[in-house]
């Protein structure tokens, strides 16, 4: 049988895309174990003021959040639309059974966390917390069990998190901009136009839309939208060649090549070491059942798995969707799980839902760190139980 060269390109980048995003993913749980054991020693004073420093019109902490994170939304970006255009999720058959299953994992873990903090309505607003999922942490924790796990369930999940992420961006797009300033959203308007008009002229240098995306960052920043989400705009505007991943010199693989071992080995782990730090001499069972926390927690563990478990199970019993190969349904029911880990992301929307509150952010990092290390530990066990190798359509 004859394989066309663009399958196996495909094949080769999605394999080193599954490998990046683990082994990043296990250096961002060094970052975040790394960022408690400070917060928790002698230097907790020092790492607090340092991410509190004064660097030109930002914090340490806001360029970190604001700044390096759009270049992480960049890859996000440039992710999809691979996947999007010639990729996992190239057809409308492959969307469906990761699309149905992140919607149920976005909707359930909101509507737990809205009924856990329906009376607490200065809490209400970080409903979204729960509602993502973290791929490379995923990952990661994935590789601790090598084969046992098939490559259908590993594209599944990468699949469903990348239109996850796709769906967190539009919930910050639409639930998180605040103070809109119309004349600042008309510059970025136009600077969008801007990057559409070289992409339609076919400008293949990579220059001129970095270049643009970067004065892009500025006006979504002084416009009200989040400045990260000026990443997903730029990347949707870089060309990926008419010839799809045959094309090993596109402009969106070069920079996606370019940027992914920096965004997953640097900045994901560096917002992790940021931004998960948090003392631990507060924490009381008080704390943990805290409206707040105890939403982040139960959406992240239970209303993840439910959600994308029985998504899952419904679009394949009413003949939507086709199992994934080779996975019995326990493998399922743990990639699940798993989904459950919402970390970076997570705390992402947390930071933009409570922007004025430490307290608050202190809540929902002990959530998100509870509820994803509970994930991380039932899926990993799940997974190692489960029996693997099982025949089609078992």
């Amino acid at each position: 049988m004859q394989h066309h060269p663009q399958s196996r390109l495909h094949r080769s980048v999605l394999r080193e895309f599954l490998r990046s995003e683990a082994a990043g993913g296990i250096v961002l749980m060094s970052a975040a174990a790394l960022a408690l054991i400070v917060a928790n020693s002698p230097l907790a004073d020092t790492y607090f003021h340092v991410l509190e420093w004064p660097l030109g019109p930002l914090s340490v902490l806001h360029w970190i959040n604001d700044g390096l994170m759009a270049v992480f939304f960049l890859l996000v970006g440039l992710e999809m639309k691979r996947e999007l255009r010639v990729g996992a999720l190239a057809d409308w058959p492959a969307r469906l059974l990761p699309g149905i299953a992140a919607l149920g994992g976005m909707g359930v873990p909101a509507l737990i966390f809205s009924l856990v903090n329906l009376d607490q309505p200065h809490t209400l607003r970080g409903w979204a917390i729960p509602a993502a999922t973290d791929i490379a942490f995923a990952l990661g924790v994935m590789t601790l069990l090598g084969s046992r796990v098939p490559v259908s369930l590993k594209i599944f999940l990468a699949a469903l998190a990348i239109l996850d992420d796709l769906g967190a961006v539009l919930i910050i797009a639409l639930f998180y901009t605040h103070d809109l300033s119309l004349p600042m959203l008309l510059v970025a308007l136009l600077i969008g136009l801007g990057l559409v008009a070289l992409n339609l002229r076919g400008v293949r240098q990579l220059w001129p839309y970095l270049l643009l995306g970067l004065g892009l960052w500025v006006a979504f920043r002084a416009s009200g939208i989040h400045a990260t989400l000026a990443g997903v705009v730029l990347a949707f505007t870089i060309p990926l060649g008419s010839n799809g991943l045959e094309d090993e010199h596109a402009p969106l693989l070069r920079l996606e090549h370019w940027l992914s071992p920096r965004v997953g080995f640097l900045i994901v782990p560096l917002f992790g070491f940021a931004n998960a730090g948090v003392s631990l001499a507060a924490v009381s069972p008080r704390m943990l059942t805290a409206p707040l926390t105890f939403g982040v927690i139960l959406g992240l563990f239970t209303g993840k798995q439910i959600g994308v478990f029985l998504s899952t199970l419904a679009a394949v019993r009413t003949g939507l969707a086709r199992k994934p190969e080779n996975a019995s349904w326990l493998q399922i029911y743990g990639i699940a799980v798993l989904c459950g880990i919402g970390f970076t992301m997570s705390l992402f929307i947390g930071d933009l839902a409570f922007p004025t509150s430490i307290a608050l952010q202190d809540e929902v990092k002990i959530g998100v760190l509870a509820g994803s290390c509970l994930a991380a530990l039932a899926g990993l066990l799940i997974l190692r139980i489960a029996p693997h190798g099982a025949k089609k359509g078992a």
